[in-house]
């Protein structure tokens, strides 16, 4: 038996509150709403640099594939975290929410300016586990365009 598949597309920017499914199927609200908040949490946290706040949503084998093309681990991805951040205003948009029983993947596109005052845009993919009853990141994929 496969378990539940449930898919939201949501058109929502990381700071914004107007997060409506348009569509879903057999969805738990609850999951949905925890993914979403945790989203944020993780957009607004590449923006501040906010190491603490990674070190809760992190699970421990957490992977990070950089837009570089580098596989960074966890203490690597916290250590790139505490470094003094060169952008502003980032931002997700049309994030897409797929649950399928206790693992979740993020889709998004990013926008958000550069030093020099330029657009800059990116997509990102995020894969969250449920594990003892909590959502943790255990990877996430950054491109930037």
């Amino acid at each position: 038996m496969h378990p539940a598949r449930r898919v939201y597309t949501l058109s929502s920017h990381a700071r914004g509150v107007d997060s409506t499914p348009v569509s879903s199927a057999t969805a738990s609200t609850s999951d949905l709403d925890v993914l979403l908040d945790l989203n944020r949490d993780y957009i607004r946290s590449v923006q501040n640099g906010d190491v603490e706040r990674f070190e809760e949503i992190l699970a421990d084998d957490f992977l990070c594939s950089n837009p570089d093309g580098s596989l960074i681990d966890r203490a690597a991805f916290l250590e790139q975290t505490a470094k003094p951040v060169t952008i502003a205003n980032l931002e997700a948009h049309d994030v897409n929410v797929r649950i399928m029983g206790d693992v979740a993947i993020i889709h998004a596109r990013t926008t958000y300016t550069l030093p020099g005052g330029g657009a800059g845009m990116g997509r990102y993919t995020d894969v969250w586990a449920r594990r003892d009853g909590r959502w943790l990141a255990v990877s996430a994929h950054v491109t930037r365009g």
